[in-house]
């Protein structure tokens, strides 16, 4: 099958790859939650569509809540400081929570978040991630559910950005080191 491109991107995971992933990702949560409420906190701005579809996927009684924070800045890494810029609106206490995460690389801020979340005693607290980076880790964390589990390349599209661009793009890109802004 010849690769779809954008602008010259290659596409590594397609729309439809990422749809049938997310489903299934949706069926075993659903299956973990045995009829039990999920309150998913969405860290912003790169999981809201992921959360988005993995919501339609699970069969629960969910609410949503999203946190905001910062690690890139406007480049390709990580400057290595977590910083919360939106907080949660609603207490997580007694509450089973899905944080749900676009990628998980060096894992500093999943580590920053869960950390801050068990502080407010939730009754289970799990991780989602669309896509796992392994090699990069820094901290010493893992996702209860993964999507993809990559190499060390910088992809964009489905809600991941380089400079806040290429978000709205529906299959999940490779970005090389030579592409344009």
């Amino acid at each position: 099958m010849a690769a779809t491109t954008y602008q010259g991107l290659e596409v590594l995971y397609s729309r439809q790859q990422i749809a049938e992933r997310v489903a299934e990702m949706g069926t075993q949560i659903t299956r973990d939650l045995n009829g039990e409420r999920l309150v998913m906190i969405g860290v912003l701005k790169g999981a809201a569509p992921f959360l988005a579809d993995l919501a339609r996927a699970i069969q629960a009684d969910a609410t949503f809540d999203f946190v905001a924070v910062s690690s890139y800045g406007k480049g390709q890494r990580s400057s290595g400081a977590v910083k919360l810029i939106k907080d949660l609106d609603e207490s997580i206490e007694g509450k089973n929570v899905l944080v749900v995460e676009d990628i998980l690389d060096t894992g500093l801020t999943l580590s920053y978040l869960r950390k801050i979340f068990l502080q407010q005693h939730p009754k289970t607290l799990r991780i989602a991630t669309l896509l796992d980076k392994p090699s990069r880790r820094l901290e010493k964390i893992e996702a209860d559910y993964v999507g993809f589990s990559i190499p060390n390349l910088f992809v964009i599209g489905y809600g991941m950005d380089y400079a806040e661009r290429y978000r709205n793009l529906p299959d999940i890109c490779i970005m090389g080191p030579g592409h344009p802004e």
